[in-house]
């Protein structure tokens, strides 16, 4: 049971990473084309972006069966996952683009430092040049801003 939990939660840790990479490389790079809606006016509830939490289910998915059908750490590692995409649509969803009939506040500074970062992350229009790129965890505020002046291209007048 120990063992369960841990690879449960170092899995979930793990996504952090695994998210961040995901959202730099992929949302960011050849996948701009789905993730684009996120970064436009949002028109209805539901967005293209949306279809890579429909794909993290479903690697969830697959992994909870393989773990039920033989290779047990996946089930957990499965669940690991699933957890991290409940959490994202919890916080990311809810808590940075208040999609939620209540309008939550951040109310501490953790919470506040990243939503300043999220609000950075959508202050550059298009898919270049675009800092933080973390769900759960932001650099120091003044990092992120160093980093946004660094490429945000300064007007020659």
């Amino acid at each position: 049971m120990l063992f369960n939990l841990t690879v449960l939660l170092g899995t979930l840790v793990a996504m952090e990473g695994v998210g961040t990479l995901a959202h730099k490389y992929i949302m960011h790079g050849w996948g701009w084309w789905l993730h684009r809606s996120h970064h436009e006016p949002q028109l209805g509830m539901l967005e293209t972006n949306d279809l890579y939490l429909v794909a993290l289910g479903l690697i969830a998915t697959a992994l909870i069966a393989l773990g039920k059908a033989g290779h047990a750490p996946l089930q957990w590692v499965g669940a690991g996952v699933a957890g991290y995409g409940v959490l994202y649509v919890l916080a990311h969803d809810g808590f940075f683009h208040r999609h939620w009939p209540r309008k939550p506040r951040p109310v501490n500074r953790y919470l506040k430092r990243l939503h300043r970062a999220h609000r950075l992350h959508h202050a550059v229009k298009g898919r270049t040049g675009s800092v933080s790129f973390g769900f759960f965890y932001a650099p120091p505020l003044k990092v992120l801003k160093r980093q946004l002046q660094a490429r945000v291209p300064r007007d020659r007048g």
